[in-house]
């Protein structure tokens, strides 16, 4: 497919995913939105994926909405909010929640700004790696809105609940370390972008099924019930230990370093 707002680069199995809008400082127009939507299910349907990097082009993760780009066509709001159940996801939510519903692993690499639908995108990342000198911030309340791009999914495992209305209701710039020391980033990295491939390179030597259990289970259960937790926790042991990766990570720990995964496995 032709990405205008994108760059995707296949580096084996991982995917190296660039909001690719420098000249605006990747700042999220419609066609993004849209394009962003139709990446994340093409790769949700690639079990061969096994992790996926996502930057931002031109040293700067993205400066936000492109306000004046969207408010330009009253039916691009329309249709970036419009869904046919309250308790859906819209596309506005979609290219945040999405990276957390994807069965592998996802990291930002945060450089420059990160602000308002940016920071909402790189919320739906597992993590989040910094360069010394980014700058982020939830900003929706700076032009008198409510975060609503369903990074709230993510900040509320991430952070208590009054440092996350403060942050939210301030639109604070918060620098680097600051993020770091609150836990809105995993960590700080001289070089992020290498940091993040590093990462990535570890992950893919895990079991593909294993990874996705691990996250799905996680982000599912994370404020669910006792009983919801254990019983998800054991259908999808279950699920592992019947399937051919779990035989073949083992043998890998034997010292078989060659032995390949088998594509990933459906964990719903």
């Amino acid at each position: 497919m032709d990405w205008h707002t994108l760059s995707v680069e296949r580096r084996g199995p991982l995917a190296l995913v660039s909001l690719n809008r420098p000249e605006k400082l990747n700042a999220v127009n419609f066609q993004m939105f849209q394009e962003l939507d139709k990446l994340i299910k093409q790769l949700g349907r690639d079990s061969s994926l096994r992790a996926v990097v996502l930057k931002g082009a031109g040293g700067s993760f993205s400066s936000g909405l492109d306000v004046k780009s969207v408010m330009a066509s009253p039916w691009q709001a329309v249709r970036l909010l419009f869904k046919g159940l309250p308790g859906n996801a819209n596309l506005a939510q979609r290219v945040s929640l999405g990276w957390q519903r994807l069965p592998v692993p996802v990291i930002a690499v945060l450089e420059g700004r990160c602000y308002g639908a940016g920071m909402q995108i790189a919320l739906g990342a597992d993590f989040r790696l910094a360069a010394p000198d980014a700058e982020l911030s939830i900003m929706e309340a700076k032009w008198g809105l409510v975060p609503d791009m369903a990074g709230l999914v993510a900040l509320r495992q991430i952070l208590p609940k009054d440092k996350a209305m403060e942050l939210t209701m301030t639109a604070e710039c918060l620098p680097a370390a600051k993020a770091a020391e609150l836990g809105l980033v995993t960590r700080v990295e001289a070089e992020p972008l290498a940091a993040a491939l590093a990462l990535a390179e570890r992950l893919c030597e895990r079991s593909p099924d294993a990874l996705a259990a691990i996250k799905l289970s996680t982000n599912r259960s994370w404020s669910a019930s006792l009983r919801s937790l254990l019983s998800r926790e054991s259908r999808y042991q279950i699920r592992l230990l019947l399937g051919a990766n779990a035989k073949i990570a083992a043998k890998r720990q034997l010292k078989d370093a060659d032995a390949p995964y088998r594509p990933r496995q459906r964990f719903w």
